[in-house]
């Protein structure tokens, strides 16, 4: 298929621009690289440097590059600036898909995939976080990635397009030769934050709070592999069919603490990483671990690489790429 990755530059999107180009697929990139690395796109892709709220700009490129399908990636991430920056947020994130869908439908196009995030459900009080637990976001990342989906169903039903949500849990790793990994800036994710401690390009990795309902204290989050992530997308396409509006959690099922990871981060680097313990954060759920039950059954989607495997992928590219990509 002719598949059109926004955000394609970016960590995840230059993941699934890869898999895609190894599944024999055509791919183009649009992305404004506002966060994303030129660099990290794939060679075998056609990378266009233009920003997916142009209705007239896409619907024109969906149009020259027969398009048949979209994965959209293009999107801002960072849960504190979202609260500070609200407008940004849902002005980039949910105004600017209106304006994707709005093209994709100009110019014929009827599949999409979109990055969606467990964000979307709060603070549930029940784990493991299922599909049909209610949605309740906290803050205006989640609160716009929900409208998106809300958006979408609306444009299934009045269009008879197919689309898929995937609400994606914690991402880390990296591709095992280090050659393709994460480069945020700033970096908020925990993983790579430690394996920089672990550098000693910070001097020491902060756990918010030590005193929750958990079994150490810390924070229990779900961590999935970029590569696993990648491969739901590549089956998502298919399963992309006209007047559905399919929703999926993307995660390991399984959870780990703030401690546990650093503890299995000092097996992999072989050195102790310093901590420091300070106050909780807002809006950090004690658990948040996810059911892929729904995606195994009916894509036949499971994740293949566990913490260790995330780790140890994630150290190959912090220990290649220090500062990250060049440009």
């Amino acid at each position: 298929m002719n598949i059109c990755v926004t955000g394609g530059a970016g960590y995840i999107g230059s993941f699934i621009v890869r898999q895609l180009v190894d599944a024999g697929h055509r791919v183009v990139v649009v992305d404004n690289l506002c966060k994303g690395h030129a660099s990290a796109v794939d060679a075998r892709a056609q990378f266009v440097l233009a920003d997916c709220g142009d209705r007239t700009a896409m619907a024109d490129l969906f149009r020259r590059q027969g398009v048949q399908a979209v994965v959209h990636m293009a999107a801002f991430s960072l849960v504190g600036e979202s609260v500070t920056e609200p407008g940004n947020y849902y002005r980039n994130n949910f105004v600017a898909s209106l304006s994707l869908i709005e093209a994709m439908l100009s110019a014929g196009v009827k599949r999409l995939v979109f990055s969606s995030t467990a964000a979307t459900y709060g603070e549930p009080a029940d784990q493991p976080i299922t599909e049909e637990f209610a949605t309740e976001p906290i803050n205006p990342y989640g609160r716009a990635k929900l409208m998106v989906e809300q958006a979408l169903a609306d444009f299934v039903q009045a269009f008879e397009i197919g689309a898929v949500s995937l609400r994606y849990f914690n991402v880390a790793g990296a591709l095992p030769d280090g050659s393709l990994g994460e480069d945020h800036d700033p970096e908020t994710h925990l993983i790579p934050l430690v394996l920089a401690a672990a550098a000693g390009r910070r001097d020491r990795i902060s756990i918010f709070g030590d005193d929750y309902p958990t079994p150490d204290g810390t924070c229990v989050r779900d961590y999935i592999h970029v590569l696993d992530l990648a491969d739901a997308h590549v089956r998502a396409i298919d399963a992309a069919q006209p007047g559905a509006l399919k929703v999926y959690n993307l995660g390991n099922g399984d959870g780990f603490s703030v401690r546990q990871v650093i503890e299995a981060a000092q097996g992999v680097v072989g050195r102790t990483i310093p901590t420091a313990v300070a106050p909780r954060r807002a809006g950090d759920p004690p658990v948040l671990v996810a059911s892929s039950a729904k995606i195994a059954r009916e894509l036949g989607w499971e994740p293949r690489r566990g913490l260790e495997q995330i780790l140890a992928d994630a150290w190959a590219w912090h220990r290649s790429h220090p500062d990250g990509y060049a440009d």
